[in-house]
């Protein structure tokens, strides 16, 4: 369980967390632009771009996913089973929750 102090501070982390992948997004909504095709660029060059802007998609994907989950489970950080194993009810790691907030099983049910 929990203290009120970890509670505080896990809540810092998740928001700094949403912070940086709001930041993220935009910088990835940028590289995920279509490759025009009428840009004077040669056919490797172009392959290269595409390829890159399927790359960015993925992150951008996986990035505004963990932000979804990063925003529930903010709201849900002041459940008294918060921080609790959702599989063998034993409690997560502080060291996990700091890292992967989001997370709600332990590292052995994670497995």
């Amino acid at each position: 369980m929990l203290s009120d102090k970890e509670r505080d501070q896990v809540r810092q982390t998740i928001e700094q967390q949403i912070a940086e992948a709001e930041k993220e997004m935009v910088v990835l909504k940028e590289l995920t632009a279509a490759v025009a095709p009428d840009n004077s660029i040669g056919r490797i060059s172009r392959m290269d771009a595409i390829n890159n802007k399927s790359v960015n998609d993925a992150a951008y994907r996986n990035t505004r996913t963990r932000l979804k989950r990063l925003q529930n489970v903010l709201e849900k950080v002041d459940d008294k089973d918060y921080g609790l194993c959702m599989r063998c009810g034993k409690p997560i790691a502080f060291g996990r929750i700091l890292i992967l907030p989001e997370k709600r099983v332990c590292v052995s049910c994670s497995k």
